[in-house]
């Protein structure tokens, strides 16, 4: 059994998915899994809708329509008339999807979000799955949600392992070509969740783990996995090897191209995930696994934009220590900010976080009773491992150095 996942820029339209079609025909699809994101940029474009529906109403319908003429372009493209069945089950979806905001009452953005973002993997597996079938490729469309099982922790629930094991051995097929969404989950009520941003490839790491599969493929629109975001940084090199722990060092500091969590259930039975080019099937790309460190041994950059950093100092000039800092950590859980860098002195404690929740002004509020506060926002975090003086030179050059970590490895940088 294999497990790929194609994200949402290798499908973002009928060339793409013809694309995806070719890189199955040149690599073989029996017994395989697809996991498949929302189309382009889909996500965004759903995002709006959901802001829509709580600050701007007016616009709710106009922006559903906007991802639904998006979805029916590509499918004139793909399908060569409008009445295939096709069609009605992507309509049925987003009628389904404004029918949720008709009925919803509930006030709770998170949970509203969940409930909406999914359908841009729910109409985008519809599509392909369907294309496939068009094209002579048998397969099964299965829904997510009846696999893996979640908390209610909406926007980056946890997996209940032993249920989705369960349901995984129960109920899916291996001998068939199967395509699946990335991304989500339900919880105990059969409502969607979703498991953070760019949890697709998690998704396939789940599957991997449950069905003992004998690799996970990540097609990406870049060669393998980079030694820096070619976004930000020139002359970025292609990592051919790395190990499983070097990796998930790497994404633990924001390396974009393997999620976070992605890694530990690989890991755990050994699974090897290659990060290869949907555009050049039969290169190489890189492979992650067990004990081959990193290879070639050059410096790895990340950058992480738009944090927030939080300097806090005693008011009255007495030592923060144990109790201070757990009271600390106790407000950034409760308020749900994402830690990404802690560094302490005698009288001083700072943290550079990511408030992807929008609750900075209330925790903020809270700090401000027991410390003495300066706050910087739009920072940016550079993390360098195996870094070296020309490396760091390159990252503090033209920039203002707010905070400025070193360990043996790694070397975190906050810059404004």
């Amino acid at each position: 059994m294999r497990v790929f996942k194609f994200g949402g820029a290798s499908v973002k339209d009928a060339a793409g998915v013809n694309n995806m079609v070719k890189v199955l025909k040149t690599v073989g699809h029996e017994n395989t899994l697809i996991v498949v994101s929302a189309m382009g940029k889909t996500t965004n474009a759903l995002e709006i809708v959901i802001k829509n529906y709580f600050d701007n109403k007016a616009e709710l319908q106009s922006s559903i329509q906007e991802v639904k003429k998006y979805h029916n372009e590509i499918l004139l493209d793909l399908f060569e008339h409008d009445r295939h069945e096709v069609f009605k089950k992507v309509n049925e979806l987003f009628d389904e999807l404004s029918s949720f905001f008709k009925r919803s009452k509930s006030p709770d953005y998170n949970f509203v979000y969940d409930q909406v973002i999914g359908y841009g993997e729910l109409v985008s597996t519809i599509i392909i799955s369907a294309y496939l079938q068009h094209i002579g490729m048998d397969n099964l469309w299965i829904d997510v949600r009846e696999f893996i099982k979640t908390d209610n922790y909406y926007r980056r629930a946890n997996v209940n392992w032993f249920v989705t094991q369960q349901q995984i051995n129960e109920r899916f097929n291996p001998k068939t070509l199967n395509i699946t969404q990335g991304f989500l989950g339900s919880d105990d009520n059969n409502f969607t969740t979703t498991l953070g941003r760019e949890g697709s490839d998690y998704t396939a790491a789940i599957f991997a783990y449950c069905l003992n599969a004998e690799s996970v493929t990540i097609w990406k629109d870049v060669p393998g996995v980079l030694n820096a975001d070619p976004r930000y940084f020139e002359n970025a090199q292609l990592l051919n090897n790395i190990s499983y722990r070097e990796a998930i060092e790497l994404a633990f500091y924001g390396a974009s191209v393997i999620h976070p969590k992605t890694l530990q259930p690989l890991q755990g039975k050994e699974i090897p995930l290659f990060v290869k080019s949907f555009l050049n099937p039969e290169n190489p790309g890189t492979m992650v696994g067990k004990g081959i460190g990193i290879e070639p041994n050059v410096p790895c950059f990340i950058v992480k934009k738009n944090q927030v950093l939080i300097k806090m100092s005693s008011l009255d000039f007495s030592y923060i220590v144990e109790e201070n800092i757990s009271e600390i950590f106790k407000l950034l859980h409760h308020y749900k900010m994402k830690v990404d860098v802690i560094q302490n002195s005698a009288i001083s404690f700072s943290v550079c976080v990511d408030n992807i929740y929008n609750n900075l002004e209330k925790l903020l509020q809270h700090l401000k009773a027991k410390f003495k506060i300066t706050h910087y926002e739009n920072v940016s975090l550079y993390t360098i491992r195996h870094y070296d003086a020309q490396a760091l030179k390159s990252i503090e050059a033209d920039k203002t150095v707010l905070l400025k970590q070193l360990t043996q490895e790694t070397v975190q940088i906050v810059t404004k």
